[in-house]
């Protein structure tokens, strides 16, 4: 192993954060990352305190003038440079996602994909001043794109680096700085080796800062420092709001993804393949550790036991165990906590009257992919974010009914009908209250360049594209006069 390559292996020292293009090991300890397939414990990285936030947002802000007043050119410059170190480093990065965050090899590649895309988008965007008319004679309008200043970044454990990185992209190539604490469950693939990635490539000290720990411990200093002008989150829902709060304290921008129950909703002039084909992907994907994972399917009833047969069918096949080998779709999943809390949802929804067609139990933290027929939107299974391989399949009469149980939640993310006509499909994606609606796919969707986020309790703000950018910076509209204007009374 070279010693590059070894920088970025598990083996490494990943006990030290980087703050002003420093690595450093503070002063309060540390805390363990652990395998979920093994449940050993693969590193040591730094429990940070207050102090250490407050030292990052100090490195952020004297960075982030002079990052700030190079050219977009320049910005744009380096991303096509860190896409180029995130490609020499891919089979270390997978390797990561693989043991910290139990990511099987169809996941880890498209976990990478991802992040490659979006910095790709974000290193083309040039949009960041444009030209208006005027009413008034011999006037120009122009508005301009200028950044918040640093921006503070929260993200979660299921997609570490990808999450890290649809924040990352559009922050730096606006000329903010950035305070970036990833999960602790992932600090490494969504954190630490994101840095050493950023510092390979060039990026000046000071401009990314990345400092571990528990949220309970530093998550409101992160979020609350006046400094962030711009603050993103991704996670639960009730976090979400507090994040929300402590940052409208500060009038920050925000960006908060939340929390989903994403519905699913089959009409009865399905073709029966596809529609189970992608209802196994977007249940099983990442063993349901997804924000826009289905979560409901909303079957009609003419042809909910052909649905109900089939997929059961094909859930039997899947493979579960080590994520390393390429026969396993179903991995780990991320702890104990998450683990006995799907089981609950399982068993309350069995107690309740449905009926458990396959899978409902666990070996260490591998759940069996589970499928739970006769559902009805109340049960645990379903009116929860499960968060695991469960598939709870609810009837339905007419497409009336459907959208009243897509709705029948607090959330609304992602969604998907499946459905070959479609001036039918369409009205149900209009009737559907959810920030993403995909026809005749699965809720699981990105692309770069689309508004990715949610309404009702599933947050504000949106990521990807110009929307984010939105986010990261201010608009300043700025006037030209290029005659003498009749100001007419004066």
């Amino acid at each position: 192993m070279s010693i590059q390559e070894e920088h970025y292996s598990t083996d490494a020292d990943w006990n030290r954060i980087y703050v002003d293009g420093e690595w450093y090991t503070p002063d309060g300890g540390s805390t363990e990352v652990q395998d979920p397939s093994t449940q050993e414990v693969i590193a040591q990285v730094p429990a940070c305190d207050e102090d250490d936030v407050k030292d990052a947002f100090d490195a952020a802000e004297e960075a982030q003038e002079d990052w700030g007043a190079r050219s977009h050119e320049e910005r744009q410059e380096f991303l096509r440079e860190l896409n180029s170190t995130m490609m020499s480093r891919m089979s270390e990065i997978k390797e990561l996602l693989q043991v910290e965050a139990g990511s099987a090899m169809a996941k880890q590649m498209g976990e990478f994909n991802f992040a490659r895309n979006i910095v790709d988008w974000m290193a083309g965007f040039d949009d960041m001043e444009s030209e208006y008319g005027s009413e008034f004679d011999g006037k120009t309008n122009r508005v301009v794109r200028e950044p918040v200043g640093v921006v503070s970044t929260v993200c979660p454990w299921n997609f570490p680096f990808y999450m890290a990185m649809r924040a990352l992209a559009p922050a730096v190539l606006t000329g903010n700085s950035v305070v970036l604490k990833p999960s602790t469950e992932t600090p490494i693939s969504g954190g630490l080796a994101v840095a050493r990635l950023f510092e390979e490539a060039g990026l000046p000290d000071g401009v990314l800062n990345v400092v571990t720990g528990k949220g309970s411990d530093i998550g409101d200093a992160v979020v609350s420092d006046d400094r962030a002008g711009s603050v993103n989150f991704t996670g639960s829902t009730g976090v979400g709001r507090r994040v929300g709060r402590l940052a409208g304290d500060n009038v920050s921008e925000v960006a908060l993804e939340l929390g989903g129950n994403c519905p699913y909703v089959v009409t009865d002039d399905i073709d029966l393949d596809w529609a189970v084909t992608a209802g196994m992907f977007g249940t099983f994907m990442h063993q349901g550790q997804i924000c826009v994972s289905i979560n409901r399917h909303i079957v009609h009833e003419d042809v909910y036991d052909d649905y109900v047969d089939e997929f059961v069918s094909r859930v039997e096949d899947l493979g579960v165990g080590d994520p390393g080998d390429a026969s396993n779709i179903i991995g780990p999943l991320i702890n104990e906590s998450q683990r006995d809390q799907i089981l609950r949802f399982i068993e309350e929804t069995v107690d309740a009257g449905a009926t458990l067609e396959t899978g409902g139990d666990a070996d260490g933290l591998f759940v069996e992919p589970t499928v739970l027929s006769d559902a009805t939107n109340e049960m645990s299974a379903a009116c929860n974010e499960h968060f695991g391989p469960v598939a709870p399949i609810i009837p339905y009469s007419d497409d009336d009914e459907a959208v009243e149980i897509a709705n029948d939640t607090e959330y609304g993310l992602s969604s998907a009908v499946h459905c070959q006509d479609f001036d039918r499909a369409r009205d149900l994606a209009d009737g559907i209250e959810a920030g993403m609606v995909h026809i005749n796919d699965q809720p699981m969707h990105d692309e770069p360049h689309m508004p990715f986020g949610g309404v009702k309790q599933s947050g504000v703000g949106r990521f990807n594209g110009e929307w984010i950018i939105d986010e990261m910076t201010e608009t300043k509209w700025i006037s030209e006069q290029d005659e003498e204007r009749n100001y007419l009374v004066f």
